[in-house]
């Protein structure tokens, strides 16, 4: 069988994925995404000499709230209640960039990929947004679902 898409119904119309019928499992999804900068920005950042504060914290904060958010910006995601969300932000010099990667976690009917995807989207657009008055021409990418567990698909994971 062909996959189809889950979000359009049989009349061609938009609409929010029934899961009332599903089985309550443990879901969990990784996701990552990376902000390219200049080796003066990213020092700035690592440093501690950023006038706005302390991004990678503000970032973590803000990729959190984005993941609990989801639903609110997403317009077919349902609300979940998510049982835990790590954002995690590593600089990594040597490509001038910096990593970040989230983690969505809750035991439920559908998955939290999304949310994942939107913690690593919105920490990433948080330093664009705390770093900009330096640098405009930075570069967000890669923006990727790495895993996912749980539910009717089963797992996933990205190869190398």
């Amino acid at each position: 069988m062909q996959n189809q898409f889950t979000h359009i119904n049989q009349d061609g119309k938009a609409n929010m994925v029934d899961v009332t019928d599903k089985n309550v499992t443990e879901r969990q999804a990784i996701a990552e995404a990376f902000i390219e900068m200049a080796p003066e920005t990213l020092a700035l950042i690592v440093d501690g000499n950023h006038h706005k504060g302390d991004v990678f914290a503000t970032a973590r904060i803000a990729g959190i709230m984005a993941a609990k958010k989801t639903s609110d910006i997403i317009p077919l995601c349902h609300p979940l209640a998510l049982t835990k969300v790590e954002v995690e932000l590593t600089a990594e010099p040597e490509s001038n960039r910096v990593r970040i990667q989230s983690l969505c976690k809750l035991s439920g009917k559908t998955g939290v990929e999304m949310e994942a995807l939107t913690a690593v989207s919105v920490a990433a657009l948080t330093i664009y947004d705390m770093c900009k008055a330096v640098q405009k021409d930075m570069i967000i990418s890669q923006v990727k679902l790495l895993e996912k567990t749980g539910g009717k698909s089963g797992h996933f994971k990205v190869s190398n």
